[in-house]
């Protein structure tokens, strides 16, 4: 947990120096990338999220960074939902029996919940063939992502996701279907996910503010390895537009 330890299957490069010292530094000019289209078949965002990231776009601007409407194209394409879930399930099953053979008995259904189960049922019916196609998949995907930022991008600015502030209760199982939360859950995630696969640091951050005083947050996505560009301009946004003094008023009687 670390760093990078000999055989290991995938690695990260060690930052330059502590990442506390990238807080106030100067992160220069950078060309960022504006995403505010819903990627693949998800539907459209809600307005405040897009407000959020446009309002951020027009601070950054204001900082001396330059703004293109640009994403990498893979993000809108829709397999991506369909081998990120086959993947994760896969996972799930290997997680659950790896614990049973340590335990020294098989799990009952009673032990997880509903989504939590019907993932790992999902996931011990992927053969080997379908998840080595999903991973490999992902793999090309996270390959064609890191391509847009080769092409001379420094940063990607989205909406953190894709509606405001959902109702709570939106994303629990249903009787009939124990998966629904989950795939609820894709379109308000829809912007986030994808840099899960990718490996890339992101960060959300409180911008924008409705009328009805709730924050919306932004996302910024660096390259892979380039947490330092990411909170260098993270401080510097906070430092432009600061959010720390506002608290949400007592609703107690």
């Amino acid at each position: 947990v670390a760093g990078p330890w000999p055989g290991e299957a995938f690695g990260a490069p060690a930052p330059a120096r502590p990442y506390a010292d990238e807080v106030g530094a100067e992160p220069g000019r950078l060309r960022i990338g504006l995403m505010t289209s819903s990627p693949g078949t998800n539907p459209p965002p809600e307005r405040e999220t897009v407000l959020a990231a446009s309002a951020a776009a027009r601070l950054l601007e204001s900082l001396g960074h330059a703004i293109e409407t640009s994403h990498p194209e893979v993000l809108d394409d829709p397999r991506i939902t369909e081998h990120f879930v086959t993947t994760w399930a896969a996972g799930q099953a290997w997680t659950v029996d790896h614990w049973a053979l340590k335990v020294g008995r098989q799990p009952e259904e009673s032990e997880f919940e509903p989504t939590s189960w019907a993932l790992t049922e999902f996931g011990r019916a992927v053969s080997g063939a379908a998840l080595l196609t999903s991973r490999e998949w992902l793999q090309s995907a996270s390959r064609q992502m890191a391509a847009w930022w080769e092409s001379g991008f420094d940063l990607l600015l989205t909406p953190t996701c894709g509606e405001a502030a959902p109702a709570l209760g939106q994303f629990v199982p249903q009787p009939d279907n124990p998966l629904a939360g989950l795939f609820r859950s894709t379109p308000f995630a829809q912007w986030t996910a994808p840099f899960n696969i990718s490996g890339q640091p992101a960060i959300s951050l409180p911008l924008h503010w409705t009328p009805d005083g709730l924050p919306v947050g932004v996302q910024i996505v660096a390259a892979y390895g380039r947490e330092d560009v990411l909170i260098r301009v993270a401080a510097q946004l906070e430092a432009a537009q600061p959010w720390a003094d506002r608290w949400p008023g007592v609703s107690a009687a």
